[in-house]
């Protein structure tokens, strides 16, 4: 057995472990990441195929936070930020056969179709509506009772399973869109809130959370090639079989097998686990079971991503960020983005990319169906909603068992296990999707502030 000595064992070489890493290593810490796989990025992934550039996973990130603003400036020279042209202000909403635009304005906002009348006059009356008093009221109460059911039906139940696959039903609004919960709770309403944030002082780098939609040169993977190469190749251990981590006294020992068979034994103070609760109870057998049940039995949506090209477009206009589809319309599709909309250089000059997204908590049966029963049912999709009957030049399938963990009733005793081991644990610390959001800016946001805590906290002692 070879034992190695660490400060810092992060387990999990996705974006979370990367981006703590990068930061970590910038810091003087001796950093090792240990994967379960042949490499890293975890759900994302780039492909050059056929004259297309397509993502496996997440087809695009949103600067939504400082720190994925900031990341990129950090990572400048190594890899290049793409950010969306105009076009991706533009989102559709499938409704009786036809994609209309989301309002973007106060005209657009009177003239859709996709609203009732009553609930059009009913927002009126929104800064003036009562505040809820139910700390874990779901996102669907929440906007049923300040917006009405038409703004449920054809704007949030799409977008809630554009970014979670999940079920607006389901989802608790104080976990799931915290911003959206503030915004009642701190001033009373939605609009009143926007309002009133608008005029507040700004933070000094306010201004680079642009919340603009963005890729990377080359594909989403030229991110984790850059963090990998900063990183450095020495510091990462793929492949890695059996992980356990038991604890000692003061410090930790993470165990696994290499492909080889050769047993490792990595001594440190602290580990930082990114993996998906269903594989903590595996990784943490010390752990107490009633303490890690809300982590293993959290729910995650599963996900079918299918990419889809034609070297010559003949559909529908293609001028959106894509097309997201609500649950009443009964489709099989979650929604349909347009990265060669978006992007250059991701389908020839004259074709078009797509990404189609099936399954999700409402449909978990997709991810079970074989290849051609999906590739029917994507080309159908396209069919009826693109306006075109003729064979992609390229269809590749994309199942993600554990694609997006569902921040439900049952996030909060979460919530509490997670703070319970760390606290009884010193020096583990449970991060990933677990918690903190699941979007990308957010896993960075996550990985940048747990990098400086434990950069202060050394260099207090």
């Amino acid at each position: 057995m070879k034992t190695i000595e660490k400060e810092i064992v992060i387990i999990g070489a996705g974006l979370t472990g990367l981006t703590l890493a990068y930061y970590l290593k910038k810091a003087g810490k001796s950093v090792l990441i240990i994967e379960q796989k042949e490499r890293t990025g975890g759900v994302i992934q780039s492909v050059t195929e056929n004259e297309f550039t397509y993502e496996t996973g997440p087809t695009t990130g949103v600067i939504g936070s400082l720190e994925m603003a900031e990341l990129f400036e950090d990572l400048q020279g190594k890899c290049t930020l793409e950010t969306a042209n105009s076009q991706a202000k533009k989102r559709y909403i499938w409704k009786k056969s036809k994609w209309e635009a989301l309002p973007s304005g106060l005209v657009s906002a009177v003239t859709t179709p996709l609203f009732t009348l009553a609930d059009k006059f009913r927002i009126l009356g929104e800064p003036f509506r009562k505040a809820g008093g139910y700390p874990d009221e779901s996102i669907a109460e929440l906007v049923k009772r300040r917006l009405g059911k038409s703004f449920l039906d054809y704007a949030v139940d799409p977008f809630i399973s554009g970014v979670y696959a999940g079920d607006p039903q389901q989802l608790i609004t104080r976990y799931a869109l915290p911003k959206l919960y503030a915004l009642e709770k701190n001033y009373g309403g939605f609009i009143r809130g926007s309002i009133k944030k608008h005029g507040e002082p700004k933070l000094p780098n306010a201004h680079k959370v642009t919340r603009e939609v963005f890729s990377v040169a080359g594909g989403l993977k030229s991110l984790m090639e850059a963090l990998n190469a900063e990183i450095g190749e020495e510091n990462i251990s793929t492949n890695c079989r059996q992980t356990k981590i038991t604890a000692e006294k003061n410090s930790f020992k993470t165990l696994f097998t290499d492909l080889s068979g050769e047993n490792y034994e990595i001594k440190s103070a602290t580990v930082i686990t990114t993996v998906g609760g269903y594989a903590l109870p595996n990784l943490l057998p010390f752990i107490d079971e009633n303490k890690m049940k809300p982590l293993a039995e959290m729910t995650y949506a599963s996900v079918v991503q299918v990419a889809v090209g034609y070297k010559k477009w003949n559909g529908i206009k293609i001028d959106a960020f894509g097309g997201l589809i609500p649950s009443k319309e009964k489709r099989n599709a979650l929604g349909i983005l347009f990265p060669s909309a978006l992007f250059e250089g991701r389908a020839p000059q004259d074709g078009a990319l797509f990404s189609v997204f099936l399954g999700g908590i409402k449909k978990p049966e997709i991810l079970t169906k074989t290849d051609a029963e999906i590739a029917r049912i994507v080309q159908e999709e396209i069919q009826i909603t693109m306006g075109i009957d003729t064979a992609p030049d390229l269809l590749r399938i994309h199942r993600h068992r554990y694609a997006i963990a569902q921040y439900d009733i049952a996030t909060g005793k979460r919530l509490e296990s997670i703070e319970w081991i760390q606290k009884n644990f010193d020096g583990l610390i449970l991060a990933g999707n677990i918690r903190d959001g699941i979007g990308m800016s957010d896993r960075v946001k996550q990985a940048k502030l747990i990098a400086e805590s434990i950069s202060a906290k050394k260099t207090e002692l």
